[in-house]
C-alpha cells in the first residue's frame, strides 16, 4: 500500500509510536526491508538520499513503487535530505511520495523561504514534505551531511517555522548525529528539549541519526513525540558485514549464494528497530 509521509505519520502521532525510515542503496536491501516490515506487520518509509539515488539511478524507482503498491503494509517512498527546490521537483517527477528539504544550514528566514517553496509545489500534487530545523551532528563522513557542532532546535522557532512553511513533519535536533559515533563520543539525547518541542508543535516530529544510539533513549523518544526515526548506518553495517563474511570464500559469485545471509542480517536489525519504535503490528491501524 503506497501512501505519502503525512498519511503515515498522522496515524503514528495519534497512536504514539514511530514509523521507521530505512535508507537503502540497492535492490537487495530494498527487498530485505520490505520483508522485515511485512514480517513485523509494520508501516515504514523507504528512504533514499541523493548519494544513494546516484547509485540506484532513476530506473530503479518503478520497481520500488510497484513493490510498495503490492506490499501488505503501508509504505511511503521518501527523498531524504534534498538540498534544493530543483531536487525536490526531480524527486516528485521520479515518483517519490514524500520529500525532505534540508535547508537547516541556512539562516532561519532562508530555511523558511525554501521550505515553503517546496511545500507549496509538493502539496499541489499530493506529496508530503519534511523539513529540518536545528542541525544534526556528523559522526562520520558517509552519506548524509551533518554539522560538526549540533545546534539544538529552539521550540519557539519550531512553532513559527511550522506555521509559516506548512510542512507536514519536522526533523528536530536533540543530540543525534548521522553515521557511526566515534569511540570518543557518547551520544546523549536531550529528551527534556524534545518534550518542550512536542508540547509546542502540532506536526509529527522526526529523529535523524537514529543509528548507533542507546536503545533506551531511542525508545523513550518514540514515546515522547518522535513519530519517525531514520535508520541507515545500522542496517548497512549488518548487511555489508555479512557480505564480507560470505565473500571470504573466494568461490562465492552468485547472488543467491551471497545475498540471502546479508538480507537476513539486515532483516534482524530492522525488526529490532521496528519493535523498539513501537511500530510492530501497527499496519492494521491504517
Amino acid at each position: 500500500m503506497l501512501l505519502n509521509g503525512r498519511q503515515l505519520l498522522e496515524v503514528a502521532a495519534r497512536d504514539n509510536f514511530a514509523v521507521p525510515a530505512f535508507n537503502i542503496s540497492d535492490y537487495s536491501m530494498m527487498n530485505a526491508v520490505f520483508d522485515a516490515c511485512e514480517e513485523a506487520d509494520a508501516p515504514f518509509i523507504l528512504a533514499i538520499h541523493p548519494d544513494e539515488m546516484s547509485h540506484l539511478r532513476r530506473s530503479a524507482m518503478p520497481a520500488f513503487i510497484d513493490r510498495a503498491h503490492r506490499s501488505s503494509v503501508p509504505t511511503a517512498i521518501h527523498w531524504d535530505h534534498g538540498a534544493s527546490y530543483e531536487q525536490a521537483l526531480m524527486a516528485i517527477q521520479y515518483g517519490f511520495t514524500s520529500v525532505m528539504i534540508d535547508a537547516s544550514l541556512l539562516a532561519f528566514e532562508e530555511n523558511i523561504a525554501l521550505s515553503t517553496q517546496v511545500a507549496e509545489a509538493a502539496h499541489a500534487v499530493g506529496v508530503s514534505v519534511e523539513a529540518e530545523l536545528g542541525t544534526i551532528g556528523k559522526g562520520d563522513s558517509y552519506g548524509e551531511a551533518g554539522a560538526d557542532d549540533i545546534i539544538y532546535t529552539n521550540p519557539a522557532d519550531a512553532v513559527q517555522f511550522v506555521e509559516r512553511t506548512g510542512v507536514d513533519s519536522l526533523a528536530v535536533a536533540i543530540g543525534t548525529r548521522h553515521g557511526l559515533y566515534p569511540e570518543s563520543l557518547t551520544p546523549e539525547l536531550r529528551l527534556d528539549l524534545l518534550d518542550e518541542i512536542d508540547a509546542a508543535v502540532s506536526v509529527p516530529l522526526v529523529l535523524h541519526g537514529g543509528s548507533n544510539n542507546p536503545d533506551r533513549e531511542i525508545a523513550d523518544a518514540c514515546r515522547r513525540g518522535i513519530n519517525k526515526v531514520n535508520i541507515s548506518s545500522d542496517i548497512k553495517v549488518a548487511y555489508f558485514s555479512a557480505m564480507r563474511e560470505v565473500l571470504s570464500d573466494p568461490s562465492m559469485r552468485e547472488p543467491n549464494a551471497i545475498q540471502p545471509a546479508c538480507q537476513q542480517a539486515l532483516t534482524a536489525v530492522a525488526i529490532h528497530k521496528i519493535e523498539l519504535f513501537g511500530a510492530a503490528g501497527r499496519a492494521s491501524s491504517y
